[in-house]
Protein backbone atom coordinates (compact mmCIF):
# COMPACT_ATOMS: atom_id res chain seq x y z
CA UNK A 1 0.00 0.00 0.00
CA UNK A 2 1.13 3.43 -0.97
CA UNK A 3 2.28 5.57 1.75
CA UNK A 4 0.25 9.07 2.89
CA UNK A 5 0.84 11.77 4.47
CA UNK A 6 -2.09 10.69 7.04
CA UNK A 7 -0.27 6.67 7.51
CA UNK A 8 2.98 8.54 8.38
CA UNK A 9 1.52 10.67 10.83
CA UNK A 10 -0.67 7.60 12.36
CA UNK A 11 2.47 5.08 12.50
CA UNK A 12 4.34 8.19 14.61
CA UNK A 13 1.58 8.30 16.68
CA UNK A 14 1.84 4.11 17.52
CA UNK A 15 5.12 4.64 17.77
CA UNK A 16 4.99 6.76 20.79
CA UNK A 17 1.74 5.37 22.35
CA UNK A 18 -0.32 7.96 21.23
CA UNK A 19 -4.06 8.14 19.69
CA UNK A 20 -3.97 7.91 16.20
CA UNK A 21 -5.66 10.75 14.02
CA UNK A 22 -8.86 10.42 11.72
CA UNK A 23 -8.32 13.20 9.47
CA UNK A 24 -5.16 15.62 8.73
CA UNK A 25 -7.99 18.12 9.73
CA UNK A 26 -8.50 17.05 12.95
CA UNK A 27 -8.39 19.55 15.57
CA UNK A 28 -5.84 18.11 17.61
CA UNK A 29 -2.17 18.79 19.26
CA UNK A 30 -0.58 15.79 17.43
CA UNK A 31 -1.94 16.75 14.23
CA UNK A 32 -0.37 20.46 14.76
CA UNK A 33 2.97 19.11 15.99
CA UNK A 34 3.08 16.80 12.92
CA UNK A 35 2.35 19.44 10.73
CA UNK A 36 4.56 22.07 12.45
CA UNK A 37 7.56 19.09 11.52
CA UNK A 38 6.43 17.74 7.83
CA UNK A 39 6.32 21.76 6.82
CA UNK A 40 9.86 21.99 8.36
CA UNK A 41 11.29 19.75 5.55
CA UNK A 42 10.73 16.44 7.06
CA UNK A 43 10.94 14.88 4.01
CA UNK A 44 14.13 16.36 2.94
CA UNK A 45 15.71 15.83 5.70
CA UNK A 46 15.04 11.75 5.56
CA UNK A 47 15.98 12.03 1.22
CA UNK A 48 19.52 13.40 2.90
CA UNK A 49 20.23 10.16 4.69
CA UNK A 50 20.23 7.86 1.75
CA UNK A 51 21.30 7.16 -1.76
CA UNK A 52 17.52 5.91 -2.19
CA UNK A 53 17.14 4.66 -5.59
CA UNK A 54 13.49 5.98 -5.66
CA UNK A 55 14.57 9.68 -5.60
CA UNK A 56 17.30 9.23 -7.81
CA UNK A 57 17.35 11.84 -10.99
CA UNK A 58 20.15 11.67 -13.92
CA UNK A 59 20.69 15.14 -15.50
CA UNK A 60 22.75 17.10 -18.84
CA UNK A 61 23.92 20.66 -16.92
CA UNK A 62 24.91 23.00 -19.56
CA UNK A 63 27.23 25.95 -18.10
CA UNK A 64 25.55 28.87 -16.44
CA UNK A 65 26.00 32.82 -17.15
CA UNK A 66 27.80 32.76 -13.88
CA UNK A 67 31.20 33.29 -14.08
CA UNK A 68 33.58 32.07 -11.78
CA UNK A 69 35.74 34.57 -9.59
CA UNK A 70 38.73 32.32 -9.87
CA UNK A 71 40.03 28.48 -10.93
CA UNK A 72 37.25 26.10 -12.91
CA UNK A 73 36.23 27.97 -15.90
CA UNK A 74 32.40 26.98 -15.52
CA UNK A 75 29.93 27.10 -13.28
CA UNK A 76 27.04 24.62 -13.34
CA UNK A 77 23.38 25.53 -11.73
CA UNK A 78 22.40 22.63 -9.12
CA UNK A 79 18.45 22.31 -10.18
CA UNK A 80 15.70 23.36 -7.16
CA UNK A 81 14.86 19.42 -6.72
CA UNK A 82 18.71 19.02 -5.95
CA UNK A 83 18.90 17.57 -2.22
CA UNK A 84 22.18 15.42 -2.67
CA UNK A 85 24.86 14.56 -5.31
CA UNK A 86 25.53 11.07 -6.22
CA UNK A 87 28.04 11.32 -8.93
CA UNK A 88 29.10 13.75 -11.55
CA UNK A 89 30.20 12.40 -14.92
CA UNK A 90 31.79 13.67 -18.43
CA UNK A 91 29.26 11.74 -20.46
CA UNK A 92 25.74 10.43 -20.70
CA UNK A 93 26.13 6.84 -19.23
CA UNK A 94 28.20 7.89 -16.37
CA UNK A 95 30.90 5.41 -17.85
CA UNK A 96 33.90 8.23 -16.49
CA UNK A 97 33.50 10.12 -13.31
CA UNK A 98 34.27 13.62 -13.44
CA UNK A 99 36.89 13.84 -11.06
CA UNK A 100 37.83 17.54 -11.33
CA UNK A 101 34.98 19.19 -10.19
CA UNK A 102 33.83 21.39 -6.74
CA UNK A 103 30.55 21.84 -5.37
CA UNK A 104 29.48 24.75 -3.77
CA UNK A 105 26.16 25.83 -2.36
CA UNK A 106 23.86 26.45 -5.45
CA UNK A 107 27.18 25.81 -7.61
CA UNK A 108 29.26 22.50 -9.79
CA UNK A 109 32.46 24.12 -10.93
CA UNK A 110 34.58 22.21 -13.60
CA UNK A 111 36.75 22.90 -16.58
CA UNK A 112 34.28 20.81 -19.30
CA UNK A 113 30.87 21.54 -20.57
CA UNK A 114 28.39 20.24 -19.86
CA UNK A 115 28.82 17.83 -16.89
CA UNK A 116 25.48 15.08 -15.87
CA UNK A 117 24.87 14.53 -12.75
CA UNK A 118 23.16 12.09 -10.65
CA UNK A 119 21.07 13.19 -7.46
CA UNK A 120 18.79 12.45 -5.13
CA UNK A 121 15.75 14.69 -6.07
CA UNK A 122 13.06 16.36 -3.73
CA UNK A 123 10.93 17.21 -6.71
CA UNK A 124 7.46 15.83 -6.73
CA UNK A 125 8.03 12.90 -9.58
CA UNK A 126 10.77 11.70 -7.43
CA UNK A 127 11.29 11.91 -3.68
CA UNK A 128 8.86 13.56 -3.05
CA UNK A 129 6.11 10.99 -4.99
CA UNK A 130 4.97 9.28 -1.81
CA UNK A 131 3.30 6.10 -4.16
CA UNK A 132 7.20 5.26 -5.24
CA UNK A 133 8.40 4.80 -1.52
CA UNK A 134 9.23 1.45 -0.46
CA UNK A 135 7.73 0.61 2.78
CA UNK A 136 10.56 0.88 4.45
CA UNK A 137 11.85 4.41 3.66
CA UNK A 138 8.14 4.83 5.02
CA UNK A 139 8.67 3.53 8.15
CA UNK A 140 12.15 5.28 8.70
CA UNK A 141 10.22 8.60 7.88
CA UNK A 142 7.32 7.88 9.97
CA UNK A 143 10.15 7.10 12.98
CA UNK A 144 11.72 10.37 12.37
CA UNK A 145 8.39 12.21 12.74
CA UNK A 146 8.07 10.09 16.21
CA UNK A 147 11.23 11.08 17.06
CA UNK A 148 10.38 14.80 16.51
CA UNK A 149 7.29 14.72 18.51
CA UNK A 150 7.56 12.58 21.52
CA UNK A 151 9.38 14.65 24.02
CA UNK A 152 6.60 17.71 22.82
CA UNK A 153 3.76 15.74 23.24
CA UNK A 154 4.63 12.64 26.17
CA UNK A 155 7.50 14.58 27.82
CA UNK A 156 9.42 11.40 28.43
CA UNK A 157 12.92 10.94 27.89
CA UNK A 158 12.76 7.36 27.72
CA UNK A 159 10.30 7.53 25.02
CA UNK A 160 12.81 9.63 22.71
CA UNK A 161 15.52 6.92 23.44
CA UNK A 162 13.22 4.43 21.67
CA UNK A 163 12.29 6.69 19.38
CA UNK A 164 15.48 7.47 18.03
CA UNK A 165 16.67 4.19 18.34
CA UNK A 166 13.62 3.35 16.20
CA UNK A 167 14.66 5.52 14.09
CA UNK A 168 18.01 4.21 13.69
CA UNK A 169 17.15 0.67 12.92
CA UNK A 170 14.84 2.07 10.37
CA UNK A 171 17.10 3.83 8.56
CA UNK A 172 19.63 1.32 8.56
CA UNK A 173 16.94 -0.95 7.04
CA UNK A 174 15.92 1.12 4.46
CA UNK A 175 19.34 1.85 3.70
CA UNK A 176 20.18 -2.23 3.44
CA UNK A 177 16.85 -2.97 1.58
CA UNK A 178 17.91 0.43 -1.00
CA UNK A 179 21.20 -1.41 -1.55
CA UNK A 180 20.14 -4.60 -2.83
CA UNK A 181 18.48 -2.57 -6.17
CA UNK A 182 21.56 -0.61 -6.45
CA UNK A 183 23.11 -0.03 -9.62
CA UNK A 184 24.97 3.05 -9.06
CA UNK A 185 28.77 3.49 -10.14
CA UNK A 186 29.27 6.86 -7.94
CA UNK A 187 29.84 6.31 -4.17
CA UNK A 188 28.33 8.80 -1.74
CA UNK A 189 29.36 12.11 -1.73
CA UNK A 190 33.01 12.76 0.01
CA UNK A 191 33.93 15.37 1.79
CA UNK A 192 36.36 16.66 -0.54
CA UNK A 193 33.52 17.55 -2.83
CA UNK A 194 31.16 18.90 0.12
CA UNK A 195 33.87 20.90 2.00
CA UNK A 196 33.07 24.10 0.72
CA UNK A 197 29.67 23.86 0.82
CA UNK A 198 29.03 23.58 4.62
CA UNK A 199 26.04 22.12 6.33
CA UNK A 200 22.76 22.92 6.30
CA UNK A 201 21.79 20.64 9.31
CA UNK A 202 24.76 21.98 11.86
CA UNK A 203 22.01 21.86 14.27
CA UNK A 204 20.81 18.04 13.91
CA UNK A 205 24.50 16.68 15.04
CA UNK A 206 23.44 14.58 17.74
CA UNK A 207 20.63 12.84 15.61
CA UNK A 208 22.95 12.22 12.44
CA UNK A 209 25.84 11.11 14.89
CA UNK A 210 23.15 8.12 15.92
CA UNK A 211 22.11 7.73 12.17
CA UNK A 212 25.72 7.42 11.17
Amino acid sequence: MAATQLGLYNEALRLIGERKLLSLSENREPRRVLDDVWNADAIKYCLEQGQWNFAMRAVKIDKSATVPAFGYTNAFDKPNDHVRTAGVAEDEFFKTPLLAVVEEVGFWFANIDPIYVRYISSDNSYGNDLTRWPQTFSKFVSAYLASEIVLTLTQSIEKQKLALGLMASGLKDARSKDAMEDSTAFPPQGSWSAARGGSTNRQRGKRNQLLG
